[in-house]
């Protein structure tokens, strides 16, 4: 590791959050079944799913449903309203002052450090003045141009945030893209292979997002957060979903948003380690605790090289297969 490299930066917040439901604080009534589906964090929203004159009320449900509602082991979080309304201040006056469920805060359209800056000055001072322990946590969503070209100093604003969101709807709207579809791809975004013999021209589609999901990951795993992708806004589009969210767990993204209950599954199952990748990392661990204690440095196993760089791997698909195995039983 870098001699500069942030202290603790792998361990910033170890949180599970494969699957994050987003539920609109304007329909209380959908705060329950919320609580019993199998997402690992729900985030109940203020900001694009309520409107302006529902906002005061969506706040007093959001209240309201944090302290009646048993959300069990779920992650507990509230988008805010941005930074540049005047909601946002009593978003978070009201809910944190009042809510001492509350674990993380989603603060939308981050486009400069001191976004956060703000938003943790004045957390802090309520905490303080509650005498509250607990600390509350900052997701960071990155969904402007001007945020993508700060996302790396975004990434160390503040010792509370712990993730951040690619968000492409709002991005692409930033950026101006050709495209009214959240989290898809389009037609035009594409590439024409050579010729061949013949004089065939092939006409690949490719991701329009590919650039920049791969700078938020970067940048959270550079800095300890956990990068998270954002809403697909198309929710009969099973296939398109799936192959989409594979794709980010590919990537190393830790989880998404989710924005029908239909779509828990999926995603908790492609941020879920498989049983034989489990248990070829368990193997891993296993071979280099052995490796250890003979003072050798690398072991092979089936033929294949194994040295510190797989043992780093490894532990991270043990770390997971153990938080979902302990989210599970305590779900029961």
């Amino acid at each position: 590791m870098s001699f500069t490299q942030p202290e603790g930066v792998n361990v910033r917040v170890a949180r599970l959050h494969r699957s994050e439901l987003a539920v609109p604080g304007a329909t209380p009534a959908l705060f329950e079944k919320a609580a019993r589906s199998a997402a690992d964090v729900v985030f109940l929203d203020l900001e694009d799913a309520v409107a302006p004159s529902d906002k005061e009320k969506a706040r007093a449900n959001i209240i309201k449903g944090l302290n009646e509602v048993d959300w069990r082991n779920k992650g507990m979080s509230v988008r805010i309203n941005g930074a540049d309304t005047h909601y946002m201040y009593r978003d978070v006056i009201d809910i944190v002052e009042n809510c001492p469920r509350l674990d993380m805060i989603m603060m939308p359209k981050v486009g400069v450090p001191a976004d956060v800056y703000a938003l943790d000055m004045l957390v802090t001072q309520i905490e303080q003045a509650k005498g509250r322990t607990k600390r509350i946590g900052f997701v960071a969503l990155i969904e402007t141009a001007l945020g993508l070209a700060n996302v790396e100093a975004i990434a160390q604003s503040s010792k509370r945030l712990e993730a951040m969101y690619f968000g492409a709807g709002d991005l692409a709207a930033s950026l101006r893209m050709r495209t009214t579809s959240i989290g898809g791809l389009h037609p035009d975004h594409g590439v024409l292979s050579d010729a061949d013999a013949s004089g065939q021209r092939a006409y690949t589609q490719t991701d329009p997002w590919h650039a920049a999901q791969h700078r938020v990951v970067v940048a959270c795993r550079a800095y300890g957060l956990r990068p998270l992708d954002g809403a697909f806004g198309d929710i009969k589009d099973v296939a398109g979903f799936a192959a989409a969210t594979k794709r980010a767990a590919a990537m190393g993204f830790a989880g998404r948003m989710v924005i029908h209950p239909s779509q828990i599954a999926p995603a908790n199952q492609a941020f879920s380690p498989g049983e034989k990748e489990v248990a070829d990392a368990r193997r891993v661990l296993a071979a280099m605790e052995e490796a250890a204690r003979e003072k050798r440095g690398a072991v092979q196993i089936d033929g294949r090289l194994i040295d510190m760089a797989n043992l780093r791997m490894a532990q991270n698909i043990v770390w997971m297969a153990d938080a979902i195995s302990a989210a599970s039983a305590a779900a029961k």
